[in-house]
C-alpha cells in the first residue's frame, strides 16, 4: 500500500489600501497635519473638536480622484485576517487504488473600512500540490465556470478548492446545478484550480467590525482508480490576502 499524505500550508496577509507620508523600520505614519492649535471642547449642548492653521481642508474631487484633506478628514482604516497555519487533508490516499482526501480552513476578515474588503487566494507553485518531482495536476473544470460537482478521469489525479460563506463572489454561487449563477451557496460545490494568480473569492461593500466575516475554504485532492500516484508527503502552500477598500 502506497500512502499519500497531504498538507496545505496557509499564509494570511491583511493589506489596508493607503500611502504613507513617512516611515522607517520602526514606524509608519499614514497621514500628517501641519497646524498650531485646536482641541476638544464641549458643553451641555455640543461637543466640538477643532484645529487651526490648515489650508485647503475638507473633501474635494473630480472624475479622476477624491481627496479628504486635513486633520478632521483623516480616517485610519483597520483590517485583520485570521486563519489556521496548516490543514491536513484526510483520509490518506492509497496511490495504487486511488481515493479522495478533503480538508478545510476558515478565514475571518474584519475591517472598519466603510467601502468593505476583498479576499484573495493563490498558490505558491504550479501545479499547486507537489511532492518533490511528483504532483497532483491543478483541477480542470469542464467549462469557463467552476464545476458544480468535483469530477476527474479515472486515470488522473487533481487538486481543487471551493470557498463558502456569506461574502463569496458570484463566481462561486450557484442555482443548485451550476456555478456563477443564482444566489445559493451549496456545500461542497463550485470547484476551481488553485493557481499562482490571485483569485478573488469573497468581497463586501461595507465594513464588518468588530464581528468580522468568515469564509470557509475547502480543499480536495483525488486520485482516480486507474491512476498510480507516487507515494509521499504532498504539500500545497497557499496565500490568502485581505485588502481593505
Amino acid at each position: 500500500m502506497k500512502k499519500i499524505a497531504i498538507v496545505i500550508a496557509i499564509l494570511g496577509f491583511a493589506q489596508p489600501l493607503f500611502a504613507v507620508v513617512m516611515s522607517s523600520t520602526n514606524y509608519s505614519i499614514q497621514a500628517d497635519s501641519a497646524n498650531f492649535g485646536g482641541g476638544l471642547s464641549n458643553s451641555t449642548n455640543y461637543t466640538q473638536e477643532s484645529t487651526f492653521g490648515e489650508i485647503a481642508t475638507g473633501p474635494s474631487g473630480s472624475t479622476n480622484y477624491n481627496i479628504k484633506a486635513g486633520y478632521q478628514q483623516m480616517n485610519v482604516v483597520y483590517i485583520a485576517i485570521a486563519t489556521v497555519a496548516n490543514v491536513t487533508l484526510s483520509p490518506s490516499i492509497d496511490g495504487t487504488v486511488g481515493g479522495t482526501a478533503n480538508g478545510s480552513t476558515t478565514v475571518t476578515v474584519t475591517t472598519d473600512s466603510s467601502a468593505g474588503y476583498q479576499l484573495y487566494i493563490k498558490a505558491s507553485s504550479s501545479p499547486a500540490l507537489v511532492s518533490g518531482a511528483n504532483s497532483f495536476a491543478d483541477y480542470t473544470p469542464a467549462g469557463a465556470n467552476p464545476d458544480f460537482t468535483f469530477s476527474i478521469a479515472a486515470s488522473a489525479s487533481e487538486f481543487a478548492f471551493s470557498p463558502e460563506g456569506s461574502h463569496i463572489t458570484s463566481e462561486y454561487k450557484d442555482n443548485g446545478t451550476s456555478c456563477n449563477t443564482g444566489v445559493l451557496d451549496t456545500n461542497d460545490s463550485c470547484w476551481s484550480p488553485l493557481t499562482t494568480t490571485n483569485e478573488l473569492i469573497a468581497s463586501s461593500a461595507s465594513g464588518n467590525h468588530p464581528a468580522g466575516t468568515a469564509t470557509v475554504v475547502e480543499f480536495r485532492a483525488s486520485s482516480g482508480a486507474s491512476n498510480t500516484q507516487v507515494a509521499g508527503a504532498y504539500t500545497a502552500t497557499t496565500t490568502v490576502t485581505a485588502t481593505a477598500l
